[in-house]
């Protein structure tokens, strides 16, 4: 049985604790937050071994084989560096860091410790990727000259969103769901990124339209928005026809189409817990490999994600506290 350790206790911990409880191989062990009663509370609810007032003592804690980071994005890199140098491989939630510079110093300190890293965004690691990228390579939509998708969630009163010092803004939130998309299936090669944003209050982004351009003449847009639930769907068109995605962050059912537009054939992929398992499975079965990266999501890849946010980022305008 291996040994999980939550560090920050918010709504998506609690998706991490539901999906580790129904998991054979795994055991949630200890949680951790900055108030000692939270972590008491979460812990009694989840059923874990032990809760921590700080997230350093679960971290100094040698029963723990992977840590799982559930903070706001603003404490990510923090959290991460202070995991590493405690010799604990990580499993960090989406977005990774708040900017690329906060990525290289963390995956370079991996490399150096010889310590697992891996970015929690669970559309790499889900079956479905999988899916589709099996139907592209058969050729059953012919050669892709566009993709299109969406995400969106009436959220524009959490904190995290509209907090410019907690990284607030749909970029690192919801935006790095559709980019990730995109990247999966036409890769991270841009020649040209062209967008469109509408600021919230607090000057982090609310709204945005982007277009990916590709060497290959391919075009990637997409769509987010924090205060609409979209329909979070995804296409790929091609020469022959398209496919079209139920929820393109957690893809609940794949329909091909023909030419004619005409239904072919529709997959459902396959039952899971929540989708987050596929992750800690990937993350478990690289460190058993000695690996200190996921082949689903390598380190190169995270930082190009990041690369790509933050010129997103300095082509709006948006700065957070801590870059200034």
């Amino acid at each position: 049985m291996k040994n999980i350790g939550i560090l920050g206790l918010g709504n998506i911990a609690r998706n991490m604790a539901r999906t580790v409880n129904l998991m054979e191989d795994v055991n949630l062990y200890a949680v951790a937050s900055r108030s000692l009663e939270k972590a008491v509370k979460f812990k009694e609810e989840y059923f874990a071994e032990k809760a921590y007032g700080s997230y350093l003592e679960l971290l100094q804690d040698e029963k723990i084989d992977l840590v799982y980071i559930a903070t706001p994005h603003s404490h990510h890199a923090q959290l991460i560096e202070l995991a590493i140098n405690n010799n604990k491989p990580v499993l960090c939630e989406k977005s990774f860091t708040t900017n690329l510079d906060q990525a290289k110093k963390v995956i370079e300190l991996a490399h150096q410790k010889n310590v697992f890293l891996a970015e929690a965004i669970w559309t790499r690691y889900v079956p479905s990727r999988f899916i589709i990228e099996q139907l592209l390579d058969s050729g059953v939509i012919g050669n892709i000259s566009l993709v299109e998708s969406n995400l969106g969630y009436n959220v524009a009163d959490k904190e995290r969103i509209y907090k410019k010092e907690l990284a607030g803004g749909a970029l690192l939130d919801l935006t790095v769901y559709p980019i990730n998309f995109s990247c999966m299936f036409l890769g991270s090669k841009i020649k040209n990124i062209n967008s469109t944003v509408i600021k919230m209050g607090s000057g982090v982004d609310g709204i945005e339209n982007v277009t990916f351009v590709y060497d290959n003449g391919i075009l990637a847009t997409f769509n987010t928005s924090v205060y609409s639930r979209l329909s979070r769907k995804g296409f790929i068109y091609g020469s022959k026809g398209y496919l079209e995605i139920e929820n393109i962050n957690n893809p609940e059912k794949i329909s091909i189409y023909d030419e004619q537009g005409e239904l072919v054939e529709e997959i459902i992929p396959p039952e899971q817990i929540t989708g987050f398992e596929y992750q800690v499975s990937a993350c478990f079965e690289a460190i058993e490999a000695g690996e200190i990266e996921p082949k689903q999501m390598p380190h190169k890849e995270i930082l190009r994600m990041m690369e790509i946010m933050d010129e997103l980022r300095k082509s709006w305008g948006i700065v957070f506290p801590w870059e200034e």
